[in-house]
């Protein structure tokens, strides 16, 4: 399929994307059987649920935030504990990230808007969403249903800057991806398929701070955490600072791999993204934590990989304690046996990690490699620095792909960003080890 037709296609398949909506202040924008409140209350203009709701939020330029949150923005919504929102996303830069941008346009747009509004992120995010009875040292839980994207996507790294690895890359490329929705799947380059997962990589709560501040890193409060277990049928549980929370979401993606090392995922919008949102008032936090049918999942997140290593394992110890009702001591000890743990991504200032804890019992850890077997093409590398260990690893990826795959290092960089799984090693001595995985399946006839 050639560039133009592809571009024709999705454009096709975007044009949809957005329901034709009145302000959201009008109360056309998001509807419920619940009234509106009253004059004077701090979210006046917001549409108000009468508790068990499910509601719609579509994404329009008065329903999203480009860039920054902040606590002074009027809540598009309010909802009550229980409400399910079925909220619309937009795609990065207020959706002016859209077909057609080569990667000189984008480069250009994206060192205006920073020079504009320094610090501020590309994202689009929707909300915030006000939760009534939301308290500080409340728990929000957010439980992530139906997902449905967009049919179009893409992925780009500037060129010298961003991305884990931009000396290397003194070139910049953007690749755009039609998402067959039906084979859930894209085609990345002729005979190369990735699967989709889609999931999103922000879901925030407000700070205690008033703001603004950047979309861009993670936090206690959630944000851009960017790890892709978060699909549909995961709940995420966040500490709430705020009256009413605030809650957004955005950064939407259509599957990502874990370290996400040239900056991007597979950047896509929601047309429909339905969370059911419940507080916890018996639940205290200090990190956020996720929960899948399978596992529960601790993270630990830091500018520093070998900082957000350590508070992992706190994270860990600590849920696994709570959960089995056991010592710290043996906690650690049932971490260690059941070691599965990733990184998340790289790119976001903070630097991410995270473990999957298994509901079940007697689960081993899985076997990390250090070769290529039957699965995976495997990149190994260990130092006394994680940060270290991740760059060798996941750049020695990026050259395998180029020399035994015959991509272009750009696409080399771009494939590893979407579908690598960087494993890290199970703690012991000085060393840290880091295992990059990329699947074989990817070249299978499809």
């Amino acid at each position: 399929m050639t560039y133009g037709t592809l571009a024709s296609r999705l454009r096709a398949s975007a044009a949809p994307m957005l329901i034709v909506v009145g302000l959201v202040s009008s109360g056309a924008a998001a509807q419920s059987a619940g009234s509106i409140t009253p004059p004077g209350d701090a979210t006046a203009s917001a549409p108000r649920s009468t508790g068990g709701a499910a509601i719609r939020l579509p994404g329009t330029a008065d329903t999203t935030q480009f860039g920054w949150y902040d606590n002074a923005q009027r809540p598009v919504l309010r909802i009550r504990s229980g409400d399910t929102v079925a909220m619309e996303t937009l795609i990065h830069g207020h959706q002016q990230v859209m077909l057609d941008l080569s990667i000189e346009q984008m480069t250009q747009r994206a060192k205006s808007e920073q020079a504009e509004s320094p610090g501020r992120g590309p994202h689009s995010i929707t909300g915030p969403i006000y939760v009534e009875g939301a308290k500080p040292g409340d728990t929000l839980k957010v439980h992530i249903g139906r997902i449905v994207p967009t049919s179009y996507a893409l992925n780009f790294n500037y060129p010298g800057f961003g991305g884990e690895f931009p000396s290397r890359f003194s070139q910049g490329q953007v690749k755009y991806f039609y998402l067959d929705l039906a084979k859930q799947q894209l085609e990345f380059t002729p005979g190369i398929f990735v699967p989709l997962r889609p999931f999103p990589g922000i879901i925030a709560v407000a700070r205690a701070s008033p703001g603004p501040y950047s979309t861009v890193p993670p936090g206690p409060f959630g944000g851009n955490l960017d790890i892709n277990e978060m699909v549909s049928g995961t709940t995420l549980y966040l500490p709430v600072f705020v009256d009413g929370a605030l809650l957004w979401s955005g950064d939407s993606h259509a599957g990502q791999g874990n370290g996400e090392i040239n900056l991007t995922a597979i950047e896509t919008a929601f047309k429909e993204l339905d969370l059911t949102i419940s507080v916890l008032k018996d639940l205290k936090l200090t990190w956020p934590r996720i929960e899948t049918p399978t596992h529960w999942i601790a993270i630990g997140y830091d500018r520093d990989l070998n900082v957000a290593f350590n508070l992992l394992q706190e994270q860990t110890t600590e849920l696994i304690a709570e959960q089995s009702k056991v010592s710290s001591e043996v906690a650690r000890k049932l971490m260690l046996v059941n070691w599965d743990c990733r990184i998340s991504e790289v790119i976001n200032v903070l630097k991410g990690t995270y473990c999957m804890i298994p509901k079940a019992t007697n689960v081993p850890a899985p076997q990390l490699p250090r070769d290529d077997n039957p699965d995976y093409l495997v990149t190994y590398a260990k130092d006394t620095d994680l940060n270290k260990a991740m760059d060798t690893a996941s750049m020695a990826m990026v050259d395998k792909l180029a020399t035994e795959k015959h991509l272009t290092p750009l696409d080399a960089y771009s494939l590893a960003s979407i579908a690598m799984d960087c494993r890290l090693g199970s703690p012991g001595g000085s060393d840290r080890e880091v295992h990059c995985l990329m699947p074989k399946s990817l070249w299978a006839k499809h």
